[in-house]
């Protein structure tokens, strides 16, 4: 079974996310901060980690870079969720993530497909 983190500070918004893609398919774990969030990282190694850009601890972002660095987390993909199409596109910019954003507003049903072509690409 894959797993897939979850990692927001507001606790609705992480049972948002978890709920729009909870299946039998896959565990989710969740995380209220990006130090936590790391943690889980190392600890379970999940297929997907759906990030806050902006969290307590390391941000998305930072979460990103050290995923990206670290030789064991290769094929882990990321989702970051941004609060606004501009905080978005600077993320874009800076080429981080997946090239894959959230806003926080997307429905149930995007974010589930999001997580699902992340996962089948992991």
């Amino acid at each position: 079974m894959q797993s897939v983190l979850v990692a927001d500070d507001e606790p609705h918004l992480r049972l948002l996310v978890r709920a729009s893609i909870a299946s039998d398919a896959y565990a989710v774990l969740e995380a209220a901060d990006g130090d936590e969030s790391w943690e889980l990282i190392e600890q379970y190694h999940p297929a997907v980690a759906v990030l806050d850009v902006r969290m307590p601890g390391l941000t998305g972002i930072e979460l990103t870079r050290k995923i990206r660095a670290h030789p064991q987390l290769k094929g882990m993909r990321v989702v970051l969720l941004a609060g606004s199409a501009r905080e978005a596109g600077d993320a874009a910019g800076r080429g981080e993530g997946e090239g894959v954003y959230i806003p926080r507003r997307f429905s149930p049903l995007e974010r589930l497909e999001v997580v699902e072509r992340a996962l089948h690409v992991a």
